[in-house]
């Protein structure tokens, strides 16, 4: 009889405890409501974190994502909000401040990108540096206060996300397409192959004629786009930005990532696994409010140590091999 590789099934072994564990601590947990808040509010994290797995894959990381989600955030508020006299309170306004959220969002990823491979900075140091960058330009824009969405827009635009097809909503929908293309991509397409081999070895990768800071600029511009839809889905959940919006998305995007297996080193990408690392954080937090087993302000704590915990079994599995 085949062993069960919980390396590989079991972060899907322990969704599916929380799951039933969620259930029998609260019966409100399984309401369809309470299920279909858990995943839209997953979604803008599962999007950035899909996009850290290609980054993580390659053998990079990026710490810069929920400043990056602030920025962003605030310069597509700016942008509908000045756009208001002119195009008026319609949809085309909301359809440019979607093509400036992306366009920042590339232009972000690109910059990264950029510095870590023509500049040949540590991915580490650049992208604590923009991280800094991205939440300090945020806060003066917003003068250290808050950027409101003109509120003809605000209600406008709330069906994106609010609105979609019953239960499931916008976010939902968006985060199951981009994981579906993410895993397709990582597993099937040459792009998807080349990250995996540059996080191997990228000195081998050179060899084998592919073409390695290319690639590597891409995950980065990858994640900056994702970034950019993340943000597109999240503005219209409250209609503002500020300096605190956006905090600690990096740490949940990059445990969500290494919960679901993806090697932390490089190497081996899981999008499937990292869809189910998302939805593991995000129950817990739910858990946590909907009970009172732990306080729910000791989340943080609680993915600290489910990081730390998944990078031990990670290297006790390259250990046995």
């Amino acid at each position: 009889m085949k062993r069960i590789d919980l390396h590989v099934w079991g972060p899907l072994i322990a969704l599916i405890g929380l799951f039933i564990l969620g259930a029998l601590l609260n019966p409100a947990f399984l309401a369809p409501a309470n299920l279909s808040n858990v995943l839209a509010r997953s979604a803008f994290i599962g999007l950035i974190a899909i996009g850290m797995t290609f980054v993580i894959t390659q053998g990079g990381l990026d710490l810069s994502v929920g400043s990056m989600a602030a920025f962003l955030a605030g310069i597509t508020i700016m942008a509908m909000n000045a756009l208001v006299p002119i195009v008026g309170e319609s949809w085309g306004t909301i359809l440019l401040g979607m093509g400036v959220a992306l366009l920042g969002g590339i232009a972000a990823g690109y910059v990264n990108g950029a510095l870590i491979t023509k500049a040949r900075i540590e991915a580490f140091i650049v992208t604590l540096g923009t991280m800094g960058i991205f939440r300090s330009l945020v806060t003066w824009l917003a003068d250290g206060g808050t950027l409101s969405l003109d509120s003809g827009l605000r209600s406008i635009y709330r069906p994106v996300y609010f609105g979609g097809l019953g239960w499931l909503t916008w976010p939902i929908i968006v985060f199951a397409i981009a994981a579906v293309l993410g895993e397709w991509t990582m597993r099937h397409t040459r792009f998807g192959r080349h990250v995996e081999a540059i996080g191997s070895n990228d000195r081998v990768a050179r060899y084998s004629a592919v073409d390695v800071e290319r690639v590597r600029l891409a995950t980065y511009v990858l994640l900056g786009v994702l970034v950019g839809v993340a943000t597109i889905l999240y503005v219209p959940r409250l209609g503002s930005a500020s300096g605190s919006t956006g905090v600690l998305w990096e740490l949940e995007a990059i445990a969500a990532v290494i919960i679901g297996g993806t090697a932390l080193k490089g190497g081996r990408g899981r999008v499937w696994g990292t869809v189910v690392g998302v939805l593991i954080l995000s129950m817990i937090d739910n858990i946590l409010n909907l009970t009172d087993l732990v306080s729910p302000y000791l989340n943080g704590a609680i993915q600290g140590v489910i990081i730390v915990l998944a990078v031990v079994l990670q290297r006790e599995k390259r250990t046995a091999e």
